[in-house]
């Protein structure tokens, strides 16, 4: 009988920013991939266009942590606002039971494009969570 092969789980995972030494993060979010399709039709087809690959897309990634003293992700946006964009490798770990390095994606040249404060409220008892989107020029799975 063969060795079964669960699912990692999706709770368990840590972040590695270049150069950034960052708390958990609470969620990793929107990294995908996809290619355009050109449809192409010559004079002398008739009912149904060839496809071809076009450019190759990558969505925004999200990421979210609970508001701490460090300012080193705020601090990564605030350069960007100044004209000074620096672009870093993010990985993203998905670990087992064990806590051991399962499954790896390496993000290429990612800078931060878009961050959200937390939202306050005096009726609440959630934590305070930071919101970086990071763009990026492509991904890889290592492992």
């Amino acid at each position: 009988m063969a060795d079964r092969k669960d699912p990692y789980r999706n709770f368990r995972f840590r972040i590695e920013v270049e150069g950034i030494q960052q708390a958990g993060f609470s969620d990793v979010s929107g990294y995908n991939a996809s290619i355009d399709v050109i449809e192409y039709r010559e004079g002398n087809e008739v009912t149904t266009p060839r496809k071809l690959p076009g450019l190759s897309k990558y969505g925004n990634i999200t990421l979210k942590w609970g508001v701490t003293d460090s300012m080193d992700m705020y601090n990564w946006i605030l350069e960007c606002t100044q004209g000074k964009i620096t672009r870093k490798m993010v990985t993203i770990i998905a670990l087992d039971e064990e806590g051991k390095d399962v499954a790896t994606w390496q993000v290429k040249e990612a800078w931060p494009c878009k961050y959200s404060a937390p939202d306050f409220s005096g009726k609440g008892s959630d934590v305070a969570i930071e919101v970086l989107e990071l763009a990026h020029e492509g991904m890889t799975r290592t492992k």
